[in-house]
């Protein structure tokens, strides 16, 4: 695929999947940098294209007590200095339509969360700034329904845009990922797996989102297997204390050890 669509990306000639990673939110300067550094660190040593993700607010909250961010402009201007430190792109995701040119200040690709996704006017705004904008692929819709939001980026006159699956409605409380969807949707633009938020449990009785985090090396090596163009996944450095989504993300410790067995698999794969 061409990476020209991110920015500032290192090692795109790596012949490589390319990452998306960082905690669920940003919860503070010191945990963003320290998270940053050693993503970088794995990824400048396996060759692999890197995009720090970090949430600048969570707008998606089960109860009205959740965690929802450090203020918007804290968060924002961390994602901005984490991106001039260590001269890599970042990506967050956007809510509303103002959010749109103000996160667009200071990060270079904007995500439209999953359940917002059918949102015209947020879409066309992400779009309107210019940015990359990578789509979340809703969890209840079809694989081949997101050309629809791509061509609504597209006709913005946006040609930068790439489509994210992150699972799909299984029962009320699980998710799937159907690899059949990654080539269907690489018909419309490069296509990432999400693994982590994939193996997301929502709608828990608690009101707090569980997961699965013991089969994130199963789903990610199925979808390098099956030509995925990127990963994303959220990664912390003790998902127990994490203040969202801690339920599914990976601990940081174990983040070098899946990359590595992950570009083995790449490389196997460009082999045939």
């Amino acid at each position: 695929m061409d990476l020209s669509l991110i920015p500032n990306l290192k090692h795109i000639d790596a012949n490589n999947f390319f990452l998306l990673a960082g905690p669920c939110a940003i919860e503070g300067e010191e945990m963003a940098m320290r998270i940053a550094e050693r993503v970088v660190g794995i990824t400048d040593k396996l060759n692999i294209p890197y995009v720090f993700k970090g949430s600048f607010k969570k707008a998606n909250r089960s109860r009205i007590d959740s965690f929802t961010g450090i203020g918007d402009e804290k968060a924002l201007k961390i994602l901005g200095k984490v991106s001039k430190e260590f001269n890599i792109p970042t990506v967050t995701d956007i809510h509303t339509e103002n959010d749109a040119m103000k996160a667009a200040e200071y990060v270079d690709i904007l995500q439209i969360p999953a359940f917002l996704v059918r949102q015209t006017d947020l879409v066309v705004a992400a779009a309107n700034t210019g940015k990359t904008v990578n789509l979340k692929k809703g969890q209840f819709m079809s694989p081949e329904a997101m050309q629809h939001a791509v061509k609504k980026v597209q006709d913005s006159g946006n040609e930068k845009v790439m489509i994210t699956d992150r699972g799909t409605m299984f029962g009320y409380q699980d998710m799937i990922v159907d690899f059949r969807g990654i080539p269907a949707m690489q018909k419309y633009a490069p296509t990432v797996l999400d693994i982590t938020h994939s193996l997301q449990q929502p709608n828990q009785s608690s009101g707090v989102t569980g997961g699965k985090p013991e089969l994130i090396e199963t789903i990610a090596r199925a979808g390098i297997a099956a030509g995925v163009d990127g990963i994303f996944l959220e990664t912390h450095h003790d998902p127990k204390t994490a203040k969202s989504d801690g339920a599914n993300m990976l601990k940081l410790d174990y983040l070098e050890d899946l990359l590595t067995k992950l570009v083995a698999i790449r490389q196997t794969v460009n082999q045939f």
